[in-house]
């Protein structure tokens, strides 16, 4: 089993979450994050005063899949979050152990 984090730009969650739907991904978490890369964040004019932007807002993904869905899930997370400009976001993947459905005591692929 595989655990995947993707950071992506708020706007294409939307796309992003279809594009799972549609290989078969059942379920994720979302959250709101802010964050920076490359970008370093930017500046802002605010009733007349420049500040500093330094935290851009993020949107942080996390699935957990079967190994074997390991390809599909980041070419479809990379196809629908993709616009080419800096700050799309990057994927993260790491080996995930154990899982345990709380409701029904399933564990490993099973409570996926």
């Amino acid at each position: 089993m595989k655990f995947i984090t993707a950071i992506i730009k708020p706007f294409k969650l939307d796309e992003v979450r279809e594009a799972l739907s549609a290989i078969g991904v059942t379920g994720l978490t979302v959250t709101e994050v802010k964050g920076f890369g490359r970008q370093k964040g930017h500046t802002e004019l605010y009733r007349g005063a420049e500040y500093v932007v330094d935290f851009l807002p993020k949107v942080k993904l996390e699935v957990a899949i079967k190994a074997d869905m390991l390809d599909q899930v980041i070419e479809a997370i990379e196809k629908a979050a993709h616009t080419g400009k800096i700050g799309d976001g990057k994927i993260f993947v790491a080996d995930l152990e154990q899982v345990v459905r709380i409701r029904t005591g399933e564990t490993g692929p099973d409570a996926l």
